[in-house]
């Protein structure tokens, strides 16, 4: 699998990588060790988790095979801090103080010395974001952490927040931002996708697939075995099921039938392509999803497939 630098740094990862948000809940132990050794034998590099996806369990799961399953220098272990689940409320706490309680309970959880990628999960108006920064800033220089980036932030915040950290050389530079990108959700070419260009940020897309809804399987109904069907998790893919993201959808499926691919290989083909993009972040619920997706390295979209499907999720 290809690999580029994340930024301007000299970090390099996979250009799709392996999200573990249903690890320890919808995948058990032995299905995500199966996944791990799949994407790395692919040639997948980065590993996508959080503090706070299966209450930690996520980050767990991972540590275990970490030395075990597959070399800890062959991973570039990306986690995430700053929300957590109490009693099912969810709640945000981007302080310095929460912010390095979490990091040494994920180190904890991961079994690892460092960790390659620590991103700060949302900002918080409820901390000033200087605060939010110097936590990055602690963990790089006390060895805990390789790099540092921030997820779900909007342009004006990316901007704000990669120029603070460059106005001073003893900070830490912004090596990334993770954001929800695809072809049902084009909201940070508005300003994200610029404002990391312009700070020499690399960019993460999670959820590519438009939460599941690219691949197809909900066109005419919803499969009782899908996420759609989910209790828990059909409100998240609820947004994407309607109109007009119909249409993208039946976009998609016309363009994989006319090239004889899948939807899934046409979806992640455009994202991970576009300009500025370093990875796309799968979230395999079991391996056999995750080939599906893994067989996207050999595929890249003619310009006038890449055009039509820019015009036709141009309004979503």
């Amino acid at each position: 699998m290809q690999q580029r630098h994340l930024g301007k740094t000299g970090l390099k990862v996979s250009r799709l990588g392996l999200g573990t948000l249903g690890w320890a809940q919808e995948t058990d132990e032995h299905e995500a060790k199966e996944e791990l050794l799949t994407f790395v034998a692919a040639g997948g590099t980065l590993v996508d988790t959080a503090a706070n996806y299966s209450e930690g369990e996520s980050e767990r799961l991972l540590g275990s095979l970490l030395g075990s399953a597959v070399p800890r220098d062959e991973v570039v272990v990306a986690t995430k801090a700053g929300i957590s689940w109490h009693g099912g409320v969810r709640r945000v706490d981007v302080s310095r103080a929460g912010l390095l309680r979490t990091l040494d309970a994920s180190l904890a959880r991961l079994g690892v010395d460092f960790i390659d990628l620590w991103q700060v999960q949302r900002w918080s108006d409820e901390v000033p974001f200087e605060e939010t920064l110097s936590a990055l800033d602690f963990a790089v220089s006390s060895g805990r952490v390789a790099y540092a980036g921030i997820s779900n932030y909007n342009g004006w915040q990316t901007a704000r927040a990669a120029t603070w950290q460059e106005a001073n050389h003893s900070r830490v530079r912004l090596a990334s931002t993770q954001v929800e990108y695809s072809l049902l959700n084009r909201d940070p070419e508005h300003d994200v996708l610029a404002a990391a260009s312009a700070c020499g940020m690399g960019v993460l897309a999670w959820s590519p697939l438009g939460r599941g809804a690219l691949t197809g399987k909900y066109q005419h109904s919803i499969p009782g075995d899908s996420r759609g069907a989910d209790d828990e998790l059909a409100a998240f893919i609820a947004p994407y099921l309607g109109e007009p993201h119909r249409g993208v959808v039946s976009a998609v499926v016309r363009a994989a039938q006319g090239l004889g691919h899948t939807p899934v290989e046409v979806a992640l083909a455009w994202v991970r392509d576009r300009p500025g993009m370093t990875s796309a972040i799968v979230g395999a619920r079991n391996v056999h999803q995750l080939k599906q997706a893994l067989s996207v390295e050999d595929v890249t979209l003619p310009p006038e497939i890449a055009a039509a499907l820019n015009d036709a999720s141009a309004h979503v």
